[in-house]
């Protein structure tokens, strides 16, 4: 049985070794990624066919030593014969303990670096080769069934003869031979997908098998590892550190629900792998799972579609005819993969922002400021209409040109573009990724259209016309690249200058207002010194024609009574002057208090004091009667 077992290892070294080299022939040829990737497994189960091969020759030179042995002892006639040690009766037992103890673990390490190098080389490789049709599917898939098929029955013979007693040195090779039968198959059926319509299906399946490598690299490592601080037991013979448990659950499932039926057995304290119920479930498993694929599989012969959508129904990647755009309701199609439906929000407005991403809500103080970062922002060149002015700089100084301010300014703004999608069949076909392309629109026309304006201009009075242009501007560009949607909104929202020149942005504004304000100052001091002076001058005007004609109405008046009191003076003289003597005294002391002195035949001097010194409420005292 062991030589059995060693010329099925070499029957699996020479198999691994032929699929391997024709089917990297055959996935070079045809352009197949996943095919090559294969190849490289199929060396590596080569490599662990060749360990696993030899170290079957060493166990079996060792039994037929043991065997020789045993003889020889049983028909020996002296009893000093064969009386040396036992190391020098099996050099084949030696030769296969320093084979285990020393070039396995060495192996293993190679092994490891083989399988971490080729995933991390294929992983590269995969992300730099370019896209190319693949050539002569039909054949490539042909080559890969019939490898699928010879290893799968090679590989499922070395199994089982590999669970028999004293052959576990069979498995990793037998492991790696399924494994290979099911990555054939898996390439035959990625390169039928793309022929289906799924082209990507042969370089996805090639990253999946780089990704799987990297684990089994990992496993081996860790199992090295392991082997190295594993206790050593007298007379255990220990699994083979090369051997993937990785590599021989996939090639091997059904040692899973095994393994489960020994955990249940020892969590529950009895046989319950030898009840009906498991027996049954065991024996209906593969029936059972069926059953359960081929309703999920009726599931995708039914799709609803929701209000406020539209569906794209497709046909092996292509729209079905008459049967485009699925309304919103339940239809019946093709299960997957061969009908797919797209579902499309038609009628639900969607929006996107261009230009500074703002952070949460929540995350954001009820008052944002320029000078305080709210968001990741990108910059947006804007125009200056304002002359340049000379910087003084210590260059300029030493007699270097001056250094000018550019014509530009930078502008950090908030752009959301709103709109909705009304026609499916183009915003769909049209265009690779149509939400992108629409984005990258707004972008440019956004950044052609800030860049001809003022600054000023765009954050003050001219902002709802510039969101009106622009809105215009994005949808003339969609409609040029038949996206088929309407751009519902435009706006600008959080135009600032960027932080980090936010506050000189609010000095150079604070230093224009002050300017401005002084200069409304001195012209209401001017208007209100020109009205001033106006006015006084208009008052000395009038005052002085006032006086004039007072001057020359008083002259007037006085040569009239001149020309009136001549013809009275001339008549009585005296009694003119005595005239105007009363009335100027009586004019004079009008308003003086008055004496009457009722004495008779005195002479007495009468001297008036026309001074009131006396305060007339002082004299206008009541006095009260006397009694």
């Amino acid at each position: 049985m062991e030589r059995s077992a060693q010329k099925n290892a070499l029957v699996n070294l020479l198999a691994m070794i032929a699929v391997g080299a024709a089917g990297y022939a055959a996935a070079r040829y045809a352009h197949c990624l996943s095919g090559q990737v294969t190849s490289l497994y199929m060396g590596i189960g080569a490599l662990v066919a060749l360990i696993s091969w030899f170290q079957l020759r060493l166990a079996e030179r060792e039994q037929l030593e043991k065997i020789e042995l045993e003889e020889l002892t049983r028909t020996r006639t002296s009893a000093g014969l064969f009386e040396s040690k036992e190391a020098d009766l099996l050099p084949a037992r030696r030769a296969r303990e320093q084979f285990q103890r020393y070039f396995v673990p060495g192996f293993t390490l190679v092994l490891f670096l083989l399988e971490a190098g080729g995933a991390f080389a294929l992983n590269n490789w995969l992300s730099k080769v370019p896209a190319a049709p693949m050539r002569q599917p039909t054949m490539a898939m042909a080559f890969f069934g019939l490898f699928a098929l010879v290893l799968f029955l090679l590989g499922k013979f070395s199994a089982t003869l590999a669970r028999l007693e004293n052959n576990a040195l069979l498995r990793p090779s037998a492991s790696f031979v399924l494994l290979g039968a099911y990555l054939s198959f898996a390439v035959g059926a990625a390169i039928a997908a793309g022929q289906a319509g799924f082209p990507k299906a042969d370089f996805y399946l090639a990253r999946a098998l780089c990704v799987l490598l990297g684990v089994v690299a990992a496993e081996t490592l860790i199992s090295l590892i392991l082997e190295i601080y594993r206790p050593r037991v007298k007379g255990q013979e220990p699994r083979p550190v090369y051997e993937s448990r990785l590599v021989g659950l996939l090639a091997q499932p059904e040692g899973l629900v095994t393994t489960a039926a020994q955990a249940l057995d020892y969590q529950f304290g009895f046989k319950v792998s030898q009840t009906w119920v498991y027996k049954f479930l065991e024996k209906a498993f593969a029936k059972l799972l069926l059953a359960q694929l081929a309703v999920l599989l009726l599931s995708t012969c039914v799709v609803f579609v929701e209000p406020g959508q539209q569906a794209l129904l497709e046909r092996f990647g292509k729209p079905v005819p008459g049967r485009q755009i699925l309304g919103p309701g339940a239809h019946l199609k093709f299960p997957w993969p061969i009908d797919k439906v797209h579902l499309h929000r038609t009628e639900q407005v969607q929006s996107f922002t261009v230009g500074m991403a703002l952070e949460k809500e929540k995350d954001l103080p009820k008052t944002v400021l320029w000078t305080v970062g709210h968001g990741k922002e990108d910059n947006f060149i804007v125009a200056s209409r304002q002359l340049p002015q000379v910087t003084p700089t210590a260059q300029s100084t030493n007699g270097a040109a001056p250094r000018r301010s550019p014509p530009v300014s930078l502008l950090a703004v908030n752009v959301p573009v709103q709109f909705q999608i009304t026609d499916l069949i183009a915003w769909a076909y049209n265009n690779a990724a149509p939400a992108k392309v629409l984005e990258n629109i707004a972008t440019r026309e956004i950044t052609r259209y800030l860049s001809s304006v003022e600054l000023q201009a765009v954050m003050s009075h001219g902002r709802w016309a510039a969101a009106e242009t622009l809105r215009q501007r994005i949808q003339a560009a969609a409609d040029q690249r038949r996206l088929g949607v309407k751009i519902l909104f435009v706006g600008l929202e959080g135009v600032h200058p960027p932080v980090q020149v936010a506050p000189h942005y609010e000095k150079v504004i604070g230093a224009i207002q002050q300017k401005q304000a002084k200069v409304l100052s001195a012209r209401a001091d001017a208007i209100k010194t020109n009205a001033l002076a106006e006015a006084r001058a208009f008052q000395v005007v009038n005052e002085a024609s006032a006086y004039r004609l007072k001057r020359e109405l008083g002259a007037a008046a006085q040569a009239a009574l001149f020309t009136n009191q001549l013809p009275a003076w001339l008549a009585a003289p005296s009694v003119y002057m005595e005239r105007k003597y009363l009335e100027t005294f009586v004019r004079a002391s009008a308003g003086a208090r008055k004496y009457a002195l009722l004495t008779t035949n005195t002479q007495d001097i009468i001297q008036l004091d026309l001074q009131d010194k006396i305060r007339p409420d002082l004299l206008d005292l009541a006095v009260p009667a006397s009694r």
